[in-house]
């Protein structure tokens, strides 16, 4: 399985008990979708490796215990700790509305309200305080924060996303 074709789920983050049970923090506001799964891809360096789960639990609001089959013991569960979890993208729940994945929007175009089309976004910054739509207009990066007030529309079919921001924020950017 290729990473490309997988979303990440969430990291290993502790061992649970001394017969090999791992804790798993999710990355979503939903982590009971994710309590029947059968299998995950763990990444070990730039490989992702399929571990079959023998049992799971929900386990302090987003995290999720696991059993996973031939991981028995501490020594065993110390070889995945810190280890980043995906699954294959055909298993996300369909989003609808205004409601998206991040990875969805790649591409779309952006056009605000009052400035016209703004260009194509690039890339989704979630390591700010607030997760930023980075977007390409003509070689210049423009940023718009992803709020709520600032998301009008998000049109799946004509891949655009419809903002209102502020008067001046997209003129900050251009040269």
């Amino acid at each position: 399985m290729r990473k490309e074709d997988c979303f990440y789920l969430g990291k290993i983050v502790t061992k649970y008990s001394f017969k090999g049970e791992v804790v798993i923090k999710l990355d979503t506001d939903e982590p009971e979708l994710y309590t029947e799964m059968e299998s995950v891809y763990v990444e070990f360096g730039s490989n992702l490796v399929p571990f079959f789960i023998e049992k799971s639990s929900l386990h302090k609001g987003n995290q999720l215990r696991v059993q996973f089959e031939d991981v028995y013991s501490e020594e065993e569960a110390d070889t995945i700790l810190k280890c980043g979890v995906y699954l294959p993208s055909t298993m996300l729940p369909k989003l609808s509305g205004d409601k998206f994945y991040y990875h969805e929007v790649i591409g779309f175009t952006v056009v605000d309200a009052n400035f016209g089309e703004v260009g194509t976004i690039v890339h989704i910054n979630d390591k700010a305080a607030q997760p930023l739509f980075e977007i390409d207009r003509d070689g210049d990066e423009i940023f718009i924060p992803m709020v709520d007030e600032f998301i009008k529309k998000v049109d799946r079919e004509n891949k655009t996303i419809e903002v209102e921001t502020p008067d001046g924020l997209i003129e900050l950017y251009i040269s």
